[in-house]
């Protein structure tokens, strides 16, 4: 089940192009049928996005960015791993507690455990700020 503010599907099969759907508000998709007349298996990409609004994501990376003390040069994006800046567990419970400052929200412990890229918080926070403003 996906569920965002944001949820962008785009089919990319070799030989046929099809148009990129987006929809707004909480959606769950549960199963994608798609003709098979022409395609091999391998020939088909599917790429679902669920993605917080970037200037979410860009304070989810100076709140990091800050309490890893990383230059402002250093390369910051959604994709990056809290490990692979440098983060251990206490890091990561500090940036947490960043984020719930800065935001007005509280994470609960076992969905902070499952935070391990700046898009896995950032996409955490759009969500219970929605919540909250419910």
């Amino acid at each position: 089940m996906a569920s965002s503010t944001g949820l962008s599907l785009k089919f990319s099969p070799l030989s046929t192009s099809f148009k990129q759907n987006k929809v707004r508000g909480i959606c769950n998709v549960n199963s994608v049928s798609l003709p098979s007349r022409g395609m091999r298996l391998g020939s088909l990409r599917l790429r679902v996005s669920c993605a917080a609004k970037p200037e979410t994501v860009d304070k989810v990376c100076s709140i990091v960015r800050k309490q890893l003390a990383l230059p402002k040069d250093s390369p910051v994006t959604g994709e990056s791993k809290f490990s692979a800046l440098g983060a251990d567990s206490l890091d990561t419970v500090e940036i947490v507690m960043g984020l719930e400052e800065e935001f007005g929200i509280s994470v609960e412990e076992e969905s902070a455990q499952h935070i391990l890229t700046v898009q896995d918080a950032a996409d955490l926070i759009e969500k219970l700020v929605e919540q909250k403003s419910a």
